[in-house]
């Protein structure tokens, strides 16, 4: 059984649609490990506790980051995690984190990657006039919105849309994404060659 470590800041969406799929059989051979906020009353936690799952705040306001990132990573050893999952964990993961999980750690972002990378990448796609737009679920590495891509899902931009239908939508994919994501990689069944993530036994 793969031990996740989940991560986030605020309601957890991505969060809860990895445990939807854990509980309907959809991510088979995982289990989410602990659930960590750097947001003492992030609504996350508490969906978290309302699934029976251990819920920890471990709150980053105020305090170095060299501190909070040790305590995070010593949070995840004591769990025992296989995977840590980003899921809108609004703080930059440091060097020191990515080294601790080297190749363990994933990230969802609302762009097609390389473009738009950063904050509010749905709107920069809808204001830059992007015909397609979608989602990227990527390993982390020291640089931001930069690691290896495991897979993309793409959302045609309607003539019609606006930058929070758009961002809706898009929100779906990474519903759909993040799960099949974490189950190609606790598969094992992948090689990384040079940027490029290629499927194995398939």
């Amino acid at each position: 059984m793969k031990r996740l470590g989940i991560l986030l800041s605020g309601r957890g969406s991505n969060f809860l649609a990895i445990a939807k799929a854990v509980r309907e059989g959809r991510l088979a051979g995982v289990e989410i490990a602990v659930v960590l906020s750097n947001v003492a009353d992030a609504p996350g936690l508490e969906a978290a506790r309302e699934l029976g799952l251990t819920a920890i705040a471990i709150p980053s306001a105020g305090r170095k980051r060299a501190e909070h990132d040790a305590e995070m990573i010593a949070r995840l050893q004591e769990y025992r995690v296989d995977l840590v999952c980003l899921a809108g964990y609004m703080r930059i993961i440091s060097p020191v984190f990515v080294q601790a999980f080297p190749n363990r750690i994933l990230n969802v972002h609302p762009s097609l990657l390389p473009a738009f990378p950063g904050l509010e990448a749905q709107t920069q796609a809808f204001e830059y006039g992007a015909k397609v737009a979608g989602c990227t679920v990527h390993f982390v590495d020291e640089a931001v919105d930069h690691g290896v891509i495991v897979l993309q899902k793409v959302v045609a931009v309607e003539e019609g849309d606006t930058a929070a239908s758009l961002s809706a939508r898009i929100l779906e994919q990474e519903h759909l994404a993040y799960p099949e994501a974490i189950g190609r990689v606790v598969s094992g069944e992948y090689v990384v060659e040079g940027r490029r993530y290629l499927r194995s036994g398939v």
